[in-house]
């Protein structure tokens, strides 16, 4: 099988980022990006979607986290569009339901090439922390308009902020990992009718 891999880079006048992730990995990850909150739900990403993901990131965080946040998710999109290149063979579409004591979430994705976001949550505070909860948002859209996915992300229950979010970031990487996976019986195959994603 071919290598999973990709690095990209980003730079703009407001971020310079560079991804790199293997998506046959165990779940390794080195994070510097100056946003230690988002580190953490990364950490969530690789951990359950067992990929390795490596990322350095600078940002004009003196201003807000905003830039570098949605950036992240925009290089992470496109580091995973170049990682399985055709699409052949991966089984399309994944889904992960991830409780967390008394919240619970639900991701469902498409490798669609067709970038959609639905994302149903009701944070039951604005931030936690230092992390403004709107730029959950922001960092999924990112990743969706440049990963050519379709993600449902909804948040079924939750009492606590930081398990709602957390439950996300959780069944994402695990949503994650059942769409990217290579299906034996589609080896070699287009999973779709259109010949094409």
């Amino acid at each position: 099988m071919t290598e999973r891999k990709a690095t990209v880079s980003r730079d703009t006048l407001e971020t310079r980022i560079t991804v790199s992730l293997n998506l046959d990995g165990t779940g390794k990850a080195r994070f510097a990006t100056g946003v230690p909150f988002l580190e953490h739900m990364l950490d969530q990403i690789a951990r359950h979607g067992l990929i390795d993901l490596d990322i350095d990131a600078k940002g004009d965080n003196h201003i807000d986290d905003h830039h570098t946040v949605e950036d992240i998710g925009i290089t992470i999109g496109q580091a995973f569009a170049k990682a399985l290149g055709d699409k052949k063979g991966i089984r399309r579409y994944g889904h992960a339901y991830v409780p967390l004591d008394e919240a619970l979430s639900r991701v469902v994705v498409d490798f669609s090439g067709r970038p959609g976001l639905e994302m149903h949550v009701d944070f039951t505070r604005a931030s936690v922390g230092a992390f403004d909860l709107q730029l959950t948002y922001e960092f999924f859209q990112g990743f969706v308009n440049h990963a050519g996915v379709t993600l449902h992300i909804d948040n079924l229950r939750g009492v606590n902020a930081h398990h709602q979010i957390e439950t996300i970031f959780k069944a994402f990487g695990r949503a994650l990992r059942m769409a990217a996976e290579p299906d034996p019986r589609m080896a070699g195959v287009m999973p779709s009718t259109k010949g094409s994603l």
